[in-house]
């Protein structure tokens, strides 16, 4: 999740410091940019796919097991990492090439990882899901003590209700589960930041030239709609139906450092889709030190621009803790790697799972429908407004496969025809422009085809198991344990979500 830190006080003067800091990180991004600094200045780097994979962990009762530090002592694999909740881990996906058939041995590289964690896990009582909320989650499970143990979560915690002043409220309207059901409400308050564990997510790493970056990233924000209508695997929360994504309604709500009034005054919040198209990987950097105050204002004694006055890459330490208290849906990345520095566009919007083919599919859908829209003749970011780009993202959250997106040239579409019609071609030519053997090309995108033909994604499958165990007569509780154990064994089966039965 992110740097970790210890615990400790910060004063008034050590957030002067890091302000001052972060700006000086900033004036060094911008001049490494005017003097071609970056490793990858001048020339396309190779094509590298790298991908962050969060995972719940439950009982053999379905309920949340609060056992990552067992986990991980019985896993002892450093890609496993802790992440913000006890019921959490995560598993850190080396970047491998993306060409040819690399992507089908990274597919078996991460199935064989998590069997293997999988029965590591079994030896503590606990097993591992990928979903995109945790179902069985309750809101008792929201309650401060179920914070991970790492010092950096707990103060990030703190610095948030510092920022606020008071609770964090949780109030989403969801999607009724069949026409004859009503809208069912989520509406709770906590005094902690754990509904933010709730949302486990697939994060995509593409690093990209400097010169690049812009026409990536604005690539990203287009499609952002569509990826989580087609992906969608989070329908319930504390026992209610809630959206087909509903990680982005609760991550923006979790994370919320504003109270009513500032939120009434057009403050910007700390979970972003952002305001504009840009130019520049600077325009971003420069927005996160303009817009938002620091939540963890750690402070070295290193001058960044001193550092390039030398002839060294700096670090920008305190600009890359800064920018990971930002929660853009699309992040962009400083890295110094071996002393050379690079960027990167890291995707935020897609859920874990249902199934590692599943992962694979949606990765290869995004870099391919990415490198089809940057190669375009004509920028697709330059025919739609940046606000349709942000309503596509929370209407295809909401009403995934049915819901309306805005795409220009087509008008109002759904996400399943947009895709049959336009987007599967163009990830194709993406994915082949990247050097993706048609073999790959073909395992993965007929995935996402077969969603769009059969209309169901795991937010479906799971609604319509709900709905069907309800309807023969199981309460809510009773009735997400049940699916969630079938979604298990449908997991562990391996085969794309389209296909599975109730």
């Amino acid at each position: 999740m992110g740097t970790d830190v210890s615990t400790q006080q910060f004063s008034g003067a050590d957030r002067v410091r890091f302000r001052k800091q972060v700006s000086r990180g900033t004036e060094a991004i911008a001049r490494m940019l005017a003097d071609g600094l970056f490793t990858d200045h001048g020339a396309p780097p190779e094509p590298l796919l790298g991908m962050e994979v969060e995972l719940n962990l439950v009982d053999d009762e379905m309920n949340p097991a609060m056992a990552n530090a067992e986990v991980l002592d019985a896993i002892a694999d450093p890609d496993y990492q802790t992440e913000l909740g006890q019921f959490n881990i995560e598993i850190n996906v080396s970047p491998r090439p993306f060409v040819d058939n690399d992507t089908m041995s990274l597919e078996q590289r991460l199935r064989t990882s998590l069997n293997r964690a999988e029965q590591q896990a079994t030896r503590v009582g606990t097993h591992l899901v990928m979903i995109g909320t945790l179902p069985t989650l309750r809101t008792e499970h929201f309650a401060h003590q179920w914070i991970s143990a790492n010092p950096r979560y707990d103060l990030l915690n703190q610095q948030i209700f510092a920022a606020r002043g008071e609770d964090i409220e949780i109030d989403i309207a969801g999607v009724p589960l069949g026409e004859h059901h009503v809208s069912e409400r989520l509406h709770t308050s906590t005094d902690s930041i754990l509904p933010e564990a709730a949302c486990t997510s697939l994060q995509l790493h593409l690093r990209v030239a400097p010169e690049d970056f812009a026409a990536h990233w604005n690539a990203a924000q287009a499609i952002a709609g569509v990826q989580v209508a087609l992906a969608g695997n989070a329908p319930f929360l504390a026992g209610t139906a809630l959206w087909h994504e509903s990680r982005i309604p609760v991550f923006e709500q979790a994370t919320d450092t504003r109270p009513l009034e500032l939120k009434n005054q057009g403050v910007r919040p700390r979970v972003w889709f952002g305001e504009r198209w840009i130019n520049t990987i600077f325009d971003l950097f420069e927005e996160n030190t303009r817009y938002f105050p620091a939540l963890l204002p750690v402070s070295t004694d290193v001058d960044p621009l001193a550092e390039l006055d030398a002839g060294r890459i700096p670090a920008l330490e305190e600009l890359r803790l800064h920018n990971g208290t930002v929660y853009r849906w699309n992040r962009p990345v400083y890295d110094v790697v071996d002393g050379q520095a690079h960027l990167r566009v890291e995707n935020r919007v897609l859920p874990a799972g249902p199934t590692v083919v599943d992962t694979m599919a949606n990765a290869a859908f995004y870099y391919g429908v990415v490198r089809g829209l940057v190669e375009a003749d004509r920028p697709l970011w330059s025919q739609m407004s940046f606000n349709a780009a942000a309503e596509n993202l929370h209407a295809g959250a909401r009403g995934g496969l049915e819901s309306q997106l805005y795409w220009p040239d087509v008008g109002w579409v759904r996400p399943d025809e947009l895709t049959l019609r336009r987007l599967l071609p163009l990830a194709d030519d993406g994915l082949r422009a990247f050097g993706v053997s048609s073999k790959a090309r073909a395992r993965y995108l007929s995935v996402i085809e077969g969603r769009c033909v059969t209309r169901q994604t795991g937010s479906v499958w799971q609604r319509r198991a709900v709905a069907a165990r309800e309807q023969a007569g199981e309460d809510r509780t009773t009735a997400l344990r049940g699916m969630l154990a079938d979604y298990v064994t449908h997991m562990h089966e391996g085969e794309p979500v389209h296909s599975w039965t109730l």
